[in-house]
């Protein structure tokens, strides 16, 4: 599997779960309340805060998922379109847009059932002018955070276009870099993370209390598996650089005077304990799917990663810490 398959790949399940979730809680959240709701929602509000706008309760629930859903597809057009030089570039406002619209849409959402619940007439809804407030904020928070994450990758470097080991002219800056994904990890993380974003969005909207003994544990088992789920290395003249998850956090680096060795090296789940990232005899490996893995010793250590072209980023690395220890 080439590279940008794995970042297709990989950026499919991402958004396919994103987009899923998203579009359950636009639709479920008022469904789930409608007991407790009129039969029409109010849907906009003056510039007094008071309502003088409404819908019934179906259209209050299909109106933002098919808002979202137009959104996802575009977007998602926009992505298996980009090749090359532009295709970092689209991800980095891919994941800004799809993640600050997702928020913004769940948290309106949430306002409007809130501003809604127990009221015998739309008419008599509360005012959502602070909720949306805090909704943009968030929103805004969010997409900056990721397209500020996404663009260190435009215009790092070119790939290294040679096989075995480099002899590297004095002055020139040669970079590599690959990727892996692992698409049930990404699933296990929609998984355990959707009933956290579920239960957060049901409090926002005051159809219960905040709960946080399912919402907290959830949320960091969901970050924890999407932190595994997916790897970028980069080998340059500083040296290794590894960038967990989708948004490259948390980073691993080792400088090139501390590397000792590097080599390709084909391991198998069973080998290391499992999926993931894992500690036992054979060092430490970030086991994405088995088969070839870079393999790096620094201070005595051993540090695996799953990515495709191995051999080659392991030649160029052996180079460049020979040329730092010259």
């Amino acid at each position: 599997m080439n590279d940008r398959k794995v970042r297709v790949g990989a950026a499919t399940w991402g958004v396919a779960g994103w987009a899923a979730g998203v579009l359950l809680l636009l639709v479920g959240a008022p469904l789930a309340a409608r007991g407790r709701l009129p039969e029409r929602l109010a849907t906009h509000w003056g510039g007094g805060g008071e309502p003088d706008g409404s819908m019934p309760l179906w259209a209050a629930a299909v109106l933002p998922a098919l808002i979202w859903a137009a959104l996802v597809a575009v977007a998602a057009v926009a992505w298996l379109r980009a090749d090359g030089r532009t295709e970092a570039a689209t991800r980095g406002w891919l994941g800004a847009t799809l993640l600050s619209a997702g928020v913004f849409l769940m948290g309106g959402q949430a306002a409007v059932v809130r501003a809604n619940v127990d009221r015998e007439h739309w008419r008599e809804a509360g005012s959502v002018s602070g909720w949306i407030v805090v909704a943009i904020v968030v929103a805004v928070i969010v997409g900056l955070a990721a397209w500020l994450m996404t663009r260190r990758d435009v215009g790092a470097g070119e790939p290294v276009a040679s096989a075995a080991r480099l002899a590297i002219p004095e002055g020139q800056r040669v970079v590599w870099f690959s990727r892996a994904s692992n698409r049930w990890l990404h699933l296990i993380s929609v998984v355990t993370g959707l009933p956290a974003v579920a239960a957060a969005v049901a409090a926002a909207a005051g159809l219960t209390g905040p709960a946080w003994s399912l919402i907290v544990p959830l949320g960091l088992a969901s970050l924890a598996v999407l932190c595994c789920s997916s790897v970028r290395t980069r080998v340059s003249d500083r040296g290794l650089e590894v960038s967990f998850g989708p948004f490259g956090l948390p980073t691993r680096r080792w400088a090139t005077g501390d590397i000792e060795s590097a080599r390709a090296e084909n391991r198998a789940p069973a080998q290391v304990g499992g999926w993931g990232y894992r500690l036992n005899g054979l060092g430490t490996t970030l086991m994405l799917r088995g088969g070839e893995c870079l393999v790096i010793r620094a201070k005595g250590k051993d540090f695996a990663v799953s990515v495709d072209d191995a051999e080659r980023g392991a030649a160029l690395l052996n180079s460049l810490t020979a040329r730092t220890a010259a």
